[in-house]
Protein backbone atom coordinates (compact mmCIF):
# COMPACT_ATOMS: atom_id res chain seq x y z
CA UNK A 1 0.00 0.00 0.00
CA UNK A 2 1.16 3.50 -0.84
CA UNK A 3 -0.50 6.43 0.89
CA UNK A 4 -0.07 9.73 -0.95
CA UNK A 5 0.22 12.76 1.35
CA UNK A 6 -0.24 16.05 -0.56
CA UNK A 7 1.47 19.34 0.20
CA UNK A 8 -0.06 21.72 2.72
CA UNK A 9 0.57 24.96 4.62
CA UNK A 10 2.41 25.65 7.87
CA UNK A 11 -0.65 27.34 9.40
CA UNK A 12 -4.21 27.16 8.10
CA UNK A 13 -7.62 25.93 9.18
CA UNK A 14 -8.95 26.22 5.64
CA UNK A 15 -10.21 23.24 3.68
CA UNK A 16 -7.53 21.14 1.96
CA UNK A 17 -6.31 22.39 -1.38
CA UNK A 18 -7.72 20.55 -4.37
CA UNK A 19 -4.69 21.62 -6.38
CA UNK A 20 -2.28 20.00 -3.94
CA UNK A 21 -4.30 16.78 -4.00
CA UNK A 22 -4.42 16.80 -7.81
CA UNK A 23 -0.66 17.44 -7.97
CA UNK A 24 -0.01 14.20 -6.07
CA UNK A 25 -2.04 12.01 -8.41
CA UNK A 26 0.41 11.68 -11.36
CA UNK A 27 3.03 10.14 -9.09
CA UNK A 28 0.35 7.88 -7.62
CA UNK A 29 -0.58 6.66 -11.09
CA UNK A 30 3.07 6.00 -11.89
CA UNK A 31 3.51 3.92 -8.73
CA UNK A 32 0.25 2.05 -9.29
CA UNK A 33 1.32 1.06 -12.82
CA UNK A 34 4.79 0.03 -11.68
CA UNK A 35 3.42 -2.19 -8.90
CA UNK A 36 0.24 -3.49 -10.54
CA UNK A 37 1.63 -6.98 -11.13
CA UNK A 38 2.57 -7.24 -7.45
CA UNK A 39 -0.82 -6.08 -6.20
CA UNK A 40 0.22 -2.59 -5.14
CA UNK A 41 -2.65 -0.31 -4.11
CA UNK A 42 -2.29 3.48 -4.01
CA UNK A 43 -4.60 5.80 -2.08
CA UNK A 44 -4.53 9.57 -1.72
CA UNK A 45 -5.13 11.05 1.74
CA UNK A 46 -7.57 13.95 2.05
CA UNK A 47 -6.68 16.06 5.07
CA UNK A 48 -9.22 17.62 7.42
CA UNK A 49 -7.57 21.01 6.86
CA UNK A 50 -4.57 22.19 4.89
CA UNK A 51 -2.41 23.40 7.79
CA UNK A 52 0.19 21.69 9.98
CA UNK A 53 -0.75 24.11 12.76
CA UNK A 54 2.13 23.93 15.19
CA UNK A 55 2.00 21.33 17.97
CA UNK A 56 -1.36 20.05 16.68
CA UNK A 57 0.49 18.57 13.67
CA UNK A 58 -2.83 18.00 11.94
CA UNK A 59 -1.34 16.56 8.74
CA UNK A 60 0.73 14.00 10.63
CA UNK A 61 -2.34 13.03 12.68
CA UNK A 62 -4.32 12.56 9.46
CA UNK A 63 -1.53 10.41 8.03
CA UNK A 64 -1.58 8.19 11.13
CA UNK A 65 -5.37 7.90 10.90
CA UNK A 66 -5.03 6.86 7.26
CA UNK A 67 -2.57 4.09 8.16
CA UNK A 68 -5.00 2.87 10.82
CA UNK A 69 -7.69 2.75 8.11
CA UNK A 70 -5.42 0.71 5.85
CA UNK A 71 -4.93 -1.84 8.62
CA UNK A 72 -8.66 -1.92 9.33
CA UNK A 73 -9.62 -2.40 5.69
CA UNK A 74 -6.75 -4.46 4.30
CA UNK A 75 -5.19 -6.18 7.27
CA UNK A 76 -1.47 -6.65 7.83
CA UNK A 77 0.03 -5.06 4.72
CA UNK A 78 3.22 -2.98 4.55
CA UNK A 79 2.66 0.72 3.93
CA UNK A 80 4.88 3.27 2.25
CA UNK A 81 4.06 6.86 3.19
CA UNK A 82 4.77 9.09 0.21
CA UNK A 83 4.50 12.84 0.70
CA UNK A 84 5.48 16.08 -0.98
CA UNK A 85 6.32 19.31 0.82
CA UNK A 86 4.32 19.46 4.03
CA UNK A 87 3.09 15.97 3.15
CA UNK A 88 6.72 14.84 3.26
CA UNK A 89 6.98 16.17 6.79
CA UNK A 90 3.77 14.32 7.70
CA UNK A 91 5.17 11.10 6.21
CA UNK A 92 8.34 11.39 8.25
CA UNK A 93 6.41 12.11 11.46
CA UNK A 94 3.92 9.25 11.01
CA UNK A 95 6.60 6.68 10.16
CA UNK A 96 6.49 5.22 13.67
CA UNK A 97 3.23 3.40 12.96
CA UNK A 98 3.90 -0.37 13.06
CA UNK A 99 2.34 -0.88 9.61
CA UNK A 100 4.71 1.61 7.96
CA UNK A 101 7.81 0.01 6.53
CA UNK A 102 9.05 2.88 4.37
CA UNK A 103 8.89 6.62 3.73
CA UNK A 104 9.37 8.59 0.54
CA UNK A 105 9.65 12.32 1.29
CA UNK A 106 9.80 14.62 -1.72
CA UNK A 107 11.03 18.16 -0.99
CA UNK A 108 9.83 17.85 2.62
CA UNK A 109 8.91 21.12 4.30
CA UNK A 110 10.84 21.35 7.55
CA UNK A 111 11.00 24.19 10.09
CA UNK A 112 14.11 26.27 10.50
CA UNK A 113 16.39 25.24 13.35
CA UNK A 114 15.34 26.91 16.59
CA UNK A 115 17.33 26.44 19.79
CA UNK A 116 14.16 27.17 21.78
CA UNK A 117 12.18 24.37 20.12
CA UNK A 118 12.70 20.64 20.02
CA UNK A 119 14.30 19.43 16.77
CA UNK A 120 12.29 17.44 14.27
CA UNK A 121 11.99 13.87 15.61
CA UNK A 122 13.89 11.03 13.92
CA UNK A 123 13.54 8.14 16.40
CA UNK A 124 10.36 7.01 14.63
CA UNK A 125 12.41 6.35 11.48
CA UNK A 126 14.42 3.55 13.10
CA UNK A 127 13.86 0.28 11.26
CA UNK A 128 12.19 1.99 8.29
CA UNK A 129 13.52 2.40 4.77
CA UNK A 130 13.64 6.10 3.97
CA UNK A 131 14.30 8.05 0.79
CA UNK A 132 14.39 11.85 0.74
CA UNK A 133 14.49 13.70 -2.58
CA UNK A 134 15.13 17.44 -2.70
CA UNK A 135 15.77 19.99 -5.43
CA UNK A 136 18.85 22.11 -4.82
CA UNK A 137 17.03 25.27 -5.96
CA UNK A 138 13.99 24.79 -3.74
CA UNK A 139 12.92 28.28 -2.69
CA UNK A 140 10.06 27.13 -0.42
CA UNK A 141 11.86 24.78 1.93
CA UNK A 142 15.61 24.81 2.41
CA UNK A 143 17.15 21.56 1.09
CA UNK A 144 19.88 21.88 3.72
CA UNK A 145 17.24 21.24 6.40
CA UNK A 146 16.33 17.86 4.92
CA UNK A 147 20.03 17.01 4.76
CA UNK A 148 20.48 17.81 8.45
CA UNK A 149 17.47 15.67 9.37
CA UNK A 150 18.75 12.78 7.26
CA UNK A 151 22.18 13.13 8.85
CA UNK A 152 20.70 12.84 12.35
CA UNK A 153 18.47 9.92 11.33
CA UNK A 154 21.36 8.05 9.71
CA UNK A 155 23.06 7.72 13.09
CA UNK A 156 20.42 5.22 14.22
CA UNK A 157 19.09 3.98 10.86
CA UNK A 158 21.41 2.83 8.10
CA UNK A 159 18.48 2.38 5.70
CA UNK A 160 18.10 6.04 4.86
CA UNK A 161 19.37 7.90 1.81
CA UNK A 162 18.83 11.26 0.18
CA UNK A 163 19.05 12.33 -3.46
CA UNK A 164 19.65 15.87 -4.67
CA UNK A 165 18.04 17.04 -7.90
CA UNK A 166 20.39 19.71 -9.11
CA UNK A 167 18.89 22.96 -10.42
CA UNK A 168 15.33 21.79 -9.64
CA UNK A 169 12.81 23.62 -7.47
CA UNK A 170 10.16 22.69 -4.92
CA UNK A 171 7.79 21.04 -7.41
CA UNK A 172 10.59 18.92 -8.94
CA UNK A 173 9.18 19.54 -12.41
CA UNK A 174 12.42 20.03 -14.32
CA UNK A 175 13.50 16.40 -13.81
CA UNK A 176 10.12 14.90 -13.10
CA UNK A 177 10.65 11.75 -15.18
CA UNK A 178 13.80 10.90 -13.25
CA UNK A 179 12.10 11.64 -9.93
CA UNK A 180 9.17 9.35 -10.79
CA UNK A 181 11.54 6.56 -11.85
CA UNK A 182 13.51 6.93 -8.62
CA UNK A 183 10.30 6.90 -6.57
CA UNK A 184 9.04 3.74 -8.30
CA UNK A 185 12.35 1.95 -7.85
CA UNK A 186 12.42 2.78 -4.14
CA UNK A 187 8.77 1.89 -3.46
CA UNK A 188 8.97 -1.48 -5.23
CA UNK A 189 12.21 -2.29 -3.47
CA UNK A 190 10.89 -1.30 -0.06
CA UNK A 191 7.47 -2.99 -0.29
CA UNK A 192 8.30 -6.06 -2.38
CA UNK A 193 11.99 -6.55 -1.53
CA UNK A 194 13.01 -6.10 -5.14
CA UNK A 195 16.64 -5.30 -5.78
CA UNK A 196 17.22 -1.55 -5.76
CA UNK A 197 18.79 0.17 -8.74
CA UNK A 198 22.54 0.57 -8.30
CA UNK A 199 22.41 4.30 -7.41
CA UNK A 200 19.83 3.66 -4.67
CA UNK A 201 21.73 0.67 -3.29
CA UNK A 202 24.95 2.70 -3.31
CA UNK A 203 23.27 5.63 -1.56
CA UNK A 204 21.89 3.38 1.18
CA UNK A 205 25.27 1.76 1.72
CA UNK A 206 27.37 4.93 1.64
CA UNK A 207 28.21 6.78 4.86
CA UNK A 208 27.34 10.45 5.27
CA UNK A 209 27.65 12.74 3.50
CA UNK A 210 27.92 10.68 0.29
CA UNK A 211 24.71 8.71 0.70
CA UNK A 212 22.80 11.81 1.73
CA UNK A 213 23.95 14.05 -1.13
CA UNK A 214 23.60 11.56 -3.97
CA UNK A 215 22.96 13.40 -7.26
CA UNK A 216 20.01 12.18 -9.30
CA UNK A 217 21.51 11.46 -12.68
CA UNK A 218 19.83 12.70 -15.85
CA UNK A 219 18.06 9.85 -17.61
CA UNK A 220 17.80 7.74 -14.45
CA UNK A 221 14.55 6.07 -15.58
CA UNK A 222 15.74 5.38 -19.11
CA UNK A 223 18.88 3.73 -17.82
CA UNK A 224 16.76 1.13 -15.97
CA UNK A 225 14.88 -0.02 -19.08
CA UNK A 226 16.07 -3.24 -20.73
Amino acid sequence: MVLLLPDGDPESERRPSRLSYAAALPLGRTLARAGRADGLVVHGVRYRCRGWNGPDAHLAADATWAVDEVVRRYGDVPVCLTGHGMGGRAALHAAGHPAVNSVLALAPWLPEDDVAAAPEPVKQLAGKQVLIVHGTNDARTDPELSYRLAERAKKSNRDICRFEVHSDGHALRQHYEEVRALAADFVLGALFTRRYARPVADALAAPPPLGLRMPLAAGFGRSLRP
